[in-house]
């Protein structure tokens, strides 16, 4: 039975959302978390299961010297459901933490709608509650709804445009000419977690060529503007998920330098590095299904199926899902919420996930788990906790709460906004980063120690 006393409201379902859901459960709060999935869906989702991943399916690095590794092991440290359903589905990616992502959602949908103090409505929200909330609506939040948030935030919404890349079949990739492996040979596979398709430097040239030319989808009109046509028609896009074709235009080599880069592997058939790389990762547990890594597009279809068919073993690919594009949004957080995830004027309304700024996976969940946290700390009487900004989930908060507001952008996880190392200067990268990792999470059992 629900209570007025203890009752939060949740609004969306997804990453940050299930998670918060989750911990507002565990803390003894009655929860309604709302998704308007099936009820509606957006442009991209396709399943009414909460926590769909609707583009890449990995998480990035499980590896503690790196930032997503780092905020990974917070998030296991301090009781993650959904890192622990992502474990639970994850299938081979080298040092990465990927998933199948449709066993993934299912899983989490099912242990979300077991939880005996939380309820899942199906039905889309278009006002904001009185009451404690969640907004957790993500990037593709709804238009009813953005226009709610704007009248309570008195702010425009910023916004980028982010990306898909494409499925393949992995019985329509030609073996003869791409091979697996895995980066400096990391992988739990003997031979390797990734398929790779090589490029010498004129297939490479060809591909290239062939990428600038190639036409692109009109972007719709309702993602080519914001309210009362702020930023109309401009193509703002997130630095870290450029479209391939954009990364394209940057340069000839911008690719092999980037998404393409061939460090670390070394293809078989002749024992040399290639000119550049493609690589397919896994993306079902059946092993059927891989996405082309790095490659999100806005490529007209018909001109996927073309220039992409000029990648190296993927002469006769069969594109399971194409690559497309929508647009993201995100509010102005600086100006309106606090290290928290509160609302700078309403305590009781949190915000977490894509729509905060926090960028990625792995960020979207760690915003839900400190908003939900949160939100059953004030309604149990006590203050809302403020992450040390050694640790990466503090950083990014604070990161969010604080950022400039002339060139605010969304943010990964990443070691650049941790404070600085004392003492002296660490050069080697790897055992700078091991240190950042170890001070973090020094940090972090420092603060659960102390947590009522």
């Amino acid at each position: 039975m629900f209570t007025n006393i203890s009752e939060l409201t949740i609004i969306g379902g997804g990453l940050a959302g299930s998670e918060a859901a989750w911990q507002a459960g565990q803390r003894g709060v009655d929860v309604l978390l709302f998704e308007m999935r099936p009820v509606k869906f957006t442009g991209a989702h396709t399943s009414p299961y909460l926590a769909e991943l609707v583009c890449s399916n990995s998480l990035g690095s499980n590896l503690r010297n790196r930032a997503s590794g780092l905020l990974k092991e917070e998030l296991r440290r301090l009781g993650s459901i959904v890192i622990k359903c992502a474990e639970d589905t994850a299938v081979p990616a080298g040092g990465a933490l990927a998933v199948d992502r449709d066993a993934f959602a299912k899983l989490v949908t099912d242990k979300i709608e077991a939880h005996p103090r939380i309820r899942v409505i199906r039905k889309e929200v278009i006002d904001i509650p009185d009451g404690p909330s969640i907004i957790a609506s993500g990037p593709l939040t709804s238009e009813s709804l953005s226009h709610a948030i704007r009248s309570i935030t008195g702010k425009e919404h910023l916004y980028f445009y982010d990306a898909m890349a494409p499925i393949i079949s992995q019985g329509s990739i030609n073996m003869d000419i791409a091979f697996w492996g895995s980066r400096y040979e990391r992988g739990e596979k003997e031979k390797g977690d990734y398929i790779n398709c090589p490029f010498d430097r004129e297939s490479y040239d060809t591909f290239i060529s062939a990428l600038r030319k190639a036409e692109r989808i009109e972007l719709k009109k309702i993602d080519q503007q914001v309210d009362d046509g702020v930023n109309a028609g401009s193509q703002q896009y997130f630095e870290g998920c450029l479209p391939v074709e954009i990364l394209a235009q940057r340069g000839r080599e911008a690719l092999a330098y980037g998404p393409m880069r061939p460090v670390g592997l070394i293809d078989p058939k002749n024992g040399e590095r290639p000119y550049a790389v493609v690589q397919l990762r896994q993306d079902n547990l059946a092993g059927t299904l891989y996405n082309m890594m790095g490659f999100q597009t806005n490529l007209k279809y018909n001109e996927q199926d073309r220039v992409f068919r000029l990648i190296p073993g993927l002469e006769k690919a069969n594109f399971v899902r194409y690559g497309q594009m929508h647009r993201n949004t995100y509010i102005f957080s600086p100006a309106l919420l606090q290290p928290t995830l509160q609302m700078r004027n309403r305590d009781d309304l949190f915000f977490a996930g894509q729509i905060t700024g926090i960028e990625g996976y792995t960020g979207n969940i760690a915003s839900g788990l400190l908003a939900g946290w949160n939100a059953a700390r004030l309604l149990k009487g006590r203050n809302p906790l403020i992450m040390p900004e050694s640790t990466m989930l503090g950083a990014l908060c604070c990161y969010i709460s604080n950022a400039s507001p002339e060139d605010f952008q969304p943010m990964k996880a990443n070691f650049g906004i941790l404070p600085t190392l004392e003492g002296p200067k660490v050069r080697d990268k790897r055992e700078r980063f091991s240190t950042y990792s170890r001070r973090s999470l020094e940090a972090l059992e420092n603060l659960m120690s102390k947590i009522d």
